[in-house]
């Protein structure tokens, strides 16, 4: 007889909302994907544990949790919310054996080589790189992150980082100016401070003046319009520092299996990439202008793709009989 397919639980923990699904063998039964509300609730177990109930189930094999925030030694701690969750904790709630707890960037990281071609919209052409070459996720939205993803003869390999508070790159006038401008808000202009929602509101005012204020999704509709030469002045700020910064880390970390971009700014921005020079600011690299021909850029367009990756973690870590990662 085949052997039963093995169930576990996955969530991708955001500060505003919490989405969990059900997995068989590390793919996500849609079907089974709920969203949650954070505000009023006392922690993710009482999210998990409302969860398990409403799909009638009362253990898991396994269960894996992405948090928007930092991970170490098996406790993830949620930035906006101040949540607290250990491995001991989700085993609890879930009543599961195989446990992991990942940053959110690390879960799109597991989730990259199980994305279907009609979520991935190319950005900047290149070659498509052979399997074992690694690959770089960025994710622009309410901060900024980016983790590489290692193919290893273990297995995928996607370590924590916190690239989006390095020193934002300056090479002119004007991104001297913005970094001044912006480490006004924690006394150092870090990338995060520019390339993230809050980071475009900054640049905005930066581009219109201390008393010229708009929200991200004001900024967005603006540029839409095309009637607001601020807006249209922070976008292509904003672009060209995308572009910089991704090219960066394109160096640091050789993705010859392409980047793939993610987070909700980085999709807003997406229409405008090539308007305001995304592809010549990502290659523009003096001497190595050329060499940066190699790395291929991808938009993901797949809401559950954190989902996926806590899945697909879980089914390595069962397979290796490993209990926790």
């Amino acid at each position: 007889m085949p052997a039963s397919p093995v169930r576990t639980v996955v969530a991708d923990v955001g500060g505003t909302n919490t989405r969990a699904a059900l997995a068989l063998d590390g793919v996500v039964q849609p079907e089974t994907i709920s969203k949650f509300r954070n505000q009023g609730r006392e922690g993710l177990g009482e999210i998990l544990g409302a969860f398990l109930s409403e799909q009638g189930v009362s253990d898991c094999a396994g269960a894996c949790i992405a948090m928007a925030g930092p991970v170490m030694d098996g406790v993830g701690r949620l930035t906006n919310v101040g949540w607290t969750m250990t491995r001991a904790d989700l085993a609890a709630c879930t009543g599961a054996e195989t446990v992991a707890i990942l940053n959110d960037l690390q879960a799109q990281g597991h989730a990259v080589d199980h994305i279907s071609d009609d979520n991935l919209r190319q950005l900047v052409p290149g070659p498509t790189g052979a399997d074992h070459n690694a690959k770089l996720v960025v994710g622009i939205g309410t901060g900024f992150n980016a983790v590489p993803v290692f193919r290893t003869e273990t297995g995928r390999y996607v370590p924590p980082c916190e690239s989006g508070h390095v020193t934002f790159p300056v090479l002119s006038e004007d991104d001297m100016s913005l970094a001044r401008f912006v480490s006004t808000a924690h006394g150092f202009p870090g990338v995060e401070d520019v390339l993230s929602g809050r980071g475009l509101e900054r640049t905005y005012a930066w581009a219109g003046g201390e008393t010229t204020r708009k929200d991200s999704s004001q900024i967005m509709a603006a540029l839409e319009q095309g009637d607001d030469p601020v807006a249209i002045r922070a976008a292509e700020a904003f672009v060209q520092a995308m572009g910089r910064v991704t090219g960066d880390l394109a160096l640091t970390h050789l993705p010859f299996g392409g980047i793939y971009m993610i987070g909700g700014m980085a999709r807003a921005l997406t229409p405008h990439l090539a308007r305001f020079g995304f592809d010549e600011a990502f290659r523009a690299k003096g001497r190595f202008s050329d060499f940066m021909m190699q790395f291929a850029v991808w938009g993901v367009e797949d809401d559950f793709a954190a989902l996926t990756g806590c899945a697909q973690h879980l089914e390595g870590l069962m397979a290796a009989g490993i209990t926790h990662g």
